[in-house]
Protein backbone atom coordinates (compact mmCIF):
# COMPACT_ATOMS: atom_id res chain seq x y z
CA UNK A 1 0.00 0.00 0.00
CA UNK A 2 1.74 3.22 -0.53
CA UNK A 3 1.57 6.77 1.22
CA UNK A 4 -1.49 8.05 -0.23
CA UNK A 5 -3.79 4.88 0.39
CA UNK A 6 -2.43 4.35 3.93
CA UNK A 7 -3.06 8.26 4.64
CA UNK A 8 -6.70 7.68 3.21
CA UNK A 9 -6.90 4.95 5.36
CA UNK A 10 -5.86 6.56 8.39
CA UNK A 11 -8.66 7.73 10.73
CA UNK A 12 -7.65 11.41 12.18
CA UNK A 13 -7.58 11.60 16.36
CA UNK A 14 -9.08 15.45 16.23
CA UNK A 15 -10.54 18.19 14.16
CA UNK A 16 -6.57 19.28 13.39
CA UNK A 17 -5.54 15.61 11.98
CA UNK A 18 -9.07 15.48 9.95
CA UNK A 19 -8.00 19.00 8.48
CA UNK A 20 -4.61 18.41 7.50
CA UNK A 21 -4.70 14.67 6.28
CA UNK A 22 -7.56 16.32 3.62
CA UNK A 23 -4.59 19.61 2.71
CA UNK A 24 -1.79 16.79 2.66
CA UNK A 25 -3.54 14.21 0.10
CA UNK A 26 -5.10 17.18 -1.84
CA UNK A 27 -0.77 18.44 -2.07
CA UNK A 28 0.44 14.77 -2.48
CA UNK A 29 -2.52 14.24 -5.50
CA UNK A 30 -0.72 17.78 -7.14
CA UNK A 31 2.82 17.68 -6.69
CA UNK A 32 4.93 14.49 -7.99
CA UNK A 33 7.93 15.67 -6.00
CA UNK A 34 6.21 16.19 -2.67
CA UNK A 35 8.46 13.16 -1.35
CA UNK A 36 11.91 15.66 -1.76
CA UNK A 37 13.14 18.87 -1.07
CA UNK A 38 12.59 20.15 -4.69
CA UNK A 39 8.91 21.11 -3.68
CA UNK A 40 10.29 24.04 -1.40
CA UNK A 41 7.21 25.39 -0.74
CA UNK A 42 5.84 22.32 1.23
CA UNK A 43 7.56 18.50 1.62
CA UNK A 44 6.87 15.04 3.52
CA UNK A 45 8.59 14.84 6.43
CA UNK A 46 8.72 12.21 9.00
CA UNK A 47 8.33 12.46 13.04
CA UNK A 48 9.60 9.92 15.51
CA UNK A 49 7.39 10.11 18.91
CA UNK A 50 9.99 7.35 20.56
CA UNK A 51 8.49 6.22 24.30
CA UNK A 52 10.36 3.86 26.78
CA UNK A 53 9.23 0.12 27.28
CA UNK A 54 6.71 1.55 30.46
CA UNK A 55 5.55 4.81 28.17
CA UNK A 56 6.34 7.15 30.59
CA UNK A 57 9.26 9.11 28.51
CA UNK A 58 9.69 9.94 25.28
CA UNK A 59 13.45 10.54 23.84
CA UNK A 60 13.35 14.17 22.74
CA UNK A 61 16.64 16.03 21.58
CA UNK A 62 17.73 19.40 21.54
CA UNK A 63 17.42 20.50 18.36
CA UNK A 64 20.35 23.11 16.82
CA UNK A 65 18.46 24.87 14.32
CA UNK A 66 15.39 25.89 16.47
CA UNK A 67 17.17 26.02 19.58
CA UNK A 68 14.43 24.20 21.49
CA UNK A 69 13.69 20.68 22.81
CA UNK A 70 11.96 18.53 20.21
CA UNK A 71 10.82 14.86 18.73
CA UNK A 72 13.43 13.52 16.46
CA UNK A 73 12.65 13.27 12.86
CA UNK A 74 13.45 14.38 9.51
CA UNK A 75 12.91 14.65 5.89
CA UNK A 76 11.56 12.08 3.56
CA UNK A 77 14.09 12.97 0.82
CA UNK A 78 12.97 10.91 -1.79
CA UNK A 79 12.17 7.46 -0.14
CA UNK A 80 8.65 6.33 0.57
CA UNK A 81 8.87 3.50 2.99
CA UNK A 82 7.86 6.68 5.96
CA UNK A 83 8.35 4.17 8.43
CA UNK A 84 11.52 3.10 7.85
CA UNK A 85 12.77 7.07 7.82
CA UNK A 86 11.12 7.37 11.09
CA UNK A 87 13.33 4.48 12.67
CA UNK A 88 16.21 5.74 10.97
CA UNK A 89 16.36 8.79 11.82
CA UNK A 90 15.31 8.02 15.56
CA UNK A 91 18.66 6.02 15.72
CA UNK A 92 20.83 8.93 13.56
CA UNK A 93 19.76 11.44 16.00
CA UNK A 94 19.79 9.90 19.43
CA UNK A 95 22.85 7.21 18.71
CA UNK A 96 20.54 3.99 19.52
CA UNK A 97 20.98 1.11 17.88
CA UNK A 98 17.98 -0.57 18.76
CA UNK A 99 14.88 1.29 17.56
CA UNK A 100 11.26 -0.51 17.01
CA UNK A 101 7.59 0.28 15.84
CA UNK A 102 5.10 -0.19 18.53
CA UNK A 103 2.72 -0.76 15.30
CA UNK A 104 3.25 -0.21 11.60
CA UNK A 105 0.79 2.39 10.79
CA UNK A 106 0.47 6.01 10.87
CA UNK A 107 0.05 7.56 14.35
CA UNK A 108 -0.46 11.10 14.34
CA UNK A 109 -0.70 13.58 10.94
CA UNK A 110 0.27 17.24 10.62
CA UNK A 111 1.34 20.40 8.51
CA UNK A 112 4.09 22.17 10.51
CA UNK A 113 5.60 25.46 9.00
CA UNK A 114 9.08 26.52 9.22
CA UNK A 115 10.38 29.61 9.52
CA UNK A 116 13.41 30.88 7.11
CA UNK A 117 16.67 29.58 8.67
CA UNK A 118 19.87 29.21 7.87
CA UNK A 119 21.18 25.39 7.12
CA UNK A 120 24.63 24.34 6.13
CA UNK A 121 25.26 28.40 5.47
CA UNK A 122 22.51 28.55 3.35
CA UNK A 123 19.34 30.05 3.38
CA UNK A 124 16.24 28.25 3.60
CA UNK A 125 13.14 29.98 2.66
CA UNK A 126 9.91 29.28 4.84
CA UNK A 127 7.91 26.30 3.81
CA UNK A 128 5.56 23.25 5.34
CA UNK A 129 6.44 20.20 6.18
CA UNK A 130 3.63 17.45 5.99
CA UNK A 131 4.30 15.72 8.63
CA UNK A 132 3.63 11.93 9.05
CA UNK A 133 4.41 10.65 12.81
CA UNK A 134 5.20 6.85 13.88
CA UNK A 135 4.99 5.60 17.51
CA UNK A 136 8.44 3.96 18.36
CA UNK A 137 9.44 2.36 21.65
CA UNK A 138 13.47 2.11 22.71
CA UNK A 139 15.05 0.85 25.81
CA UNK A 140 15.65 3.98 27.75
CA UNK A 141 18.61 2.78 29.29
CA UNK A 142 21.26 2.39 25.89
CA UNK A 143 23.63 5.01 25.82
CA UNK A 144 22.35 8.05 23.58
CA UNK A 145 24.54 10.17 21.61
CA UNK A 146 23.71 13.76 20.16
CA UNK A 147 23.98 13.66 16.05
CA UNK A 148 27.00 16.42 15.63
CA UNK A 149 25.43 19.34 13.35
CA UNK A 150 21.65 18.58 13.93
CA UNK A 151 20.88 18.58 17.80
CA UNK A 152 23.68 19.23 21.16
CA UNK A 153 21.76 16.76 23.52
CA UNK A 154 19.48 14.00 23.77
CA UNK A 155 17.81 12.89 26.69
CA UNK A 156 14.65 10.80 27.92
CA UNK A 157 12.47 13.47 29.49
CA UNK A 158 8.76 12.52 31.19
CA UNK A 159 6.05 14.26 29.66
CA UNK A 160 5.75 16.77 31.75
CA UNK A 161 9.69 17.41 31.43
CA UNK A 162 9.16 17.54 27.39
CA UNK A 163 6.81 20.03 27.48
CA UNK A 164 7.92 22.30 29.79
CA UNK A 165 11.35 22.08 28.34
CA UNK A 166 10.48 22.88 24.88
CA UNK A 167 10.74 26.38 23.85
CA UNK A 168 7.89 26.01 20.97
CA UNK A 169 4.58 26.54 22.46
CA UNK A 170 2.41 25.44 19.81
CA UNK A 171 3.91 22.25 19.07
CA UNK A 172 3.25 21.30 23.42
CA UNK A 173 -0.06 22.93 23.10
CA UNK A 174 -1.25 21.27 19.58
CA UNK A 175 1.36 18.44 18.88
CA UNK A 176 3.23 16.89 22.06
CA UNK A 177 0.05 17.57 24.08
CA UNK A 178 -2.02 15.48 21.31
CA UNK A 179 0.46 12.65 21.02
CA UNK A 180 0.57 11.89 24.71
CA UNK A 181 -3.22 12.10 25.06
CA UNK A 182 -3.10 9.85 22.13
CA UNK A 183 -0.51 7.46 23.90
CA UNK A 184 -2.67 7.56 26.73
CA UNK A 185 -5.88 6.49 25.49
CA UNK A 186 -4.32 3.20 23.81
CA UNK A 187 -2.68 2.46 26.90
Amino acid sequence: MNVAEKLKNYTPYNEQEEKDKRLILALMENNGKIFTRESAAAHITVSAWVVNKARTKVLMAFHNIYNSWAWIGGHADGETDLLGVAVREAEEESGIKTVVPVFNDIFSVEILTVDGHIKRGEYVSSHLHLNFTYLLEANENEKLTPRAGENSMVAWLTFDEALKKSTEPWFCENIYSKLIKKLNDQV
